[in-house]
């Protein structure tokens, strides 16, 4: 649960929580462009490392490191997955390529999380569906998909609340075997979905109590606008994403197997 807790927003006084919404979104968007150009990992444990100095003027380390340390169980299968796919299907020239190669997918797995994680720990819901509306995107889907932000990271609270109060009365959620481990999450995802369908019941009737849609036009307390860092952020994003094409393209790039051999 501690990756779920990692993507949930942190109110912190940084102007990485005071960029623009859209903004912060197009620079993800470019690092999971650029994260996908590549296959080489040097290019890859570059773009994690040029994201680091963002998670520190975010202020924000304890929950980033909460995050990566949550999504361990997946860099894991996704390494597992890679390492069995390159040596059976592959084609692999040694063993420490099929490394590598494996490592490299796996990093880029770990870019997405981090840049990701850096967007929701560091953007508002509200400022996030304002941005949403502000671009064209109907009132009705920018509710549900800052709902949905919300109530995310409040059920996986829950579960792990559930999950502990089930192992104080003696439930063993680890003990048996594979089928036996899967009947024993039965109490638990029982009372979790009951609990959100109690709160899907209560925020429907708190949306009725606010006459929810009875206003067509609506007006918002706060207007997003363009500042000067944003602007520096676009510039930014899309420079490297330029200088990533450019290197895709024209500069080659070696694995680093083959240096540590010459």
């Amino acid at each position: 649960m501690s990756m779920f807790d990692g993507f949930r927003f942190r109110k912190v006084s940084s102007p990485i929580h005071e960029l623009d919404p859209r903004v912060k979104f197009l620079y993800v968007s470019i690092i999971f462009a650029i994260a996908v150009l590549f296959n080489q990992l040097l290019p890859l444990l570059v773009l994690f490392a040029v994201q680091v100095p963002l998670v520190l003027a975010a202020r924000v380390q304890k929950e980033w490191i909460r995050s990566m340390k949550g999504s361990a169980l997946f860099v894991a299968f996704i390494f597992l997955t890679n390492w069995l796919s390159f040596y059976f299907y592959g084609g692999y020239e040694s063993l420490a390529w099929l490394f590598e190669r494996s490592l490299a997918m796996t990093v880029r797995f770990v870019v997405l999380i981090e840049s990701f994680s850096i967007f929701f720990l560091t953007t508002s819901p509200d400022h996030l569906g304002i941005a949403l509306e502000q671009s064209g995107v109907p009132y009705e889907f920018c509710f549900a998909f800052t709902t949905a932000i919300r109530f995310v990271p409040v059920l996986a609270e829950e579960a792990q609340t559930i999950m502990d109060a089930q192992k104080a009365r003696g439930l063993e959620l680890e003990r048996g075997n594979f089928i036996n481990r899967i009947r024993n999450y039965i109490p638990i995802l029982i009372p979790l979905i009951v609990s959100a369908i109690r709160r899907s019941l209560e925020l429907a009737e708190a949306m009725e109590s606010r006459a929810w849609g009875a206003i067509t036009k609506r007006t918002n307390l706060y207007v997003l606008e363009m500042k000067r860092g944003d602007w520096i952020l676009i510039i930014t994003s899309v420079a490297l994403l330029l200088l990533a094409v450019y290197i895709w393209l024209y500069v080659p790039i070696p694995y680093l197997t083959n240096l540590i051999q010459f």
